[in-house]
């Protein structure tokens, strides 16, 4: 049974739609393997050389050490090859985003406060000042 890679390697279609990028970015998770593929991520492809992003340089020098392990497997996946050159850089950490709880609005804008202390002392000068 032949590799998805492989496959597209070898028709005349792959070769008009998809690029040696594309091909390159998608083969870095069945080359490296899923713990690997968790905590880095494949950028581009610039020439011949790989860019993956990864999370600290801790794994930058451990990914280096294995770098020609992942280039023979990245050649196994595509079936030719596409990468000669892999360059490790450090990412910009992403925040996922957080969700915020709507608080029911009652009309007042005091109810919007979410700490009760700070609600009940807003409510408190509030009323002073309009009085």
């Amino acid at each position: 049974m032949e590799r998805a890679g492989q496959v597209l390697g070898k028709l005349k279609l792959a070769k008009q739609g998809v690029t040696d990028e594309e091909l390159a970015r998608s083969a870095w998770p069945a080359a490296v393997g899923k713990k690997i593929a968790l905590r880095t991520r494949a950028v581009g492809l610039v020439r011949t050389r790989l860019v993956i992003e990864v999370e600290d340089a801790v794994w930058q020098r451990q990914l280096w050490t294995l770098q020609g392990q992942i280039l023979q497997g990245i050649e196994k996946v595509l079936g030719r090859q596409v990468v000669t050159g892999l360059e490790f850089r450090i990412g910009v950490p992403r925040m996922k985003p957080t969700r915020v709880e709507a608080l029911p609005f009652s009309g007042d804008e005091a109810d919007l406060i979410r700490d009760p202390v700070f609600r009940l002392n807003y409510k408190a000068a509030r009323k002073r000042a309009n009085s």
